[in-house]
């Protein structure tokens, strides 16, 4: 589902330069853009032009769908459920099934 709420995209762009360890202003020159206006989107006080969605996603290295789409209920209780199960086993077992995923992760690059 799309998310037209920009606060909501602010968030998200927020929790994915965290995840990478980046500062805003990383983000700001990596994508082209002042700090100030990097700073906003952030924050979802402005609108952004796909152009500007584009570069921000190719200084992130990720795609405008993790930004601009939220998970729908079915695939966050999917999870849920699959990391249920991941903990229920062995310490062995979970570990080859992170190895797994991560193998497989780095192949969708």
């Amino acid at each position: 589902m799309l998310i037209f709420d920009f606060r909501m995209i602010g968030n998200k762009l927020l929790a994915v330069r965290k995840r990478y360890g980046m500062t805003q202003i990383d983000v700001a020159v990596a994508a082209g853009l002042s700090e100030r206006t990097y700073a906003d989107i952030e924050r979802g006080s402005t609108n952004m032009r796909i152009e500007t969605v584009l570069k921000i996603c190719d200084a992130l290295h990720i795609t405008p769908d993790e930004i601009l789409t939220e998970d729908t209920p079915m695939l966050v209780a999917r999870q849920a459920e699959l990391f249920e199960q991941l903990n229920s086993c062995s310490a062995k077992n979970r570990e080859t099934a992170l190895n797994l995923l991560s193998v497989y992760l780095k192949s969708l690059d």
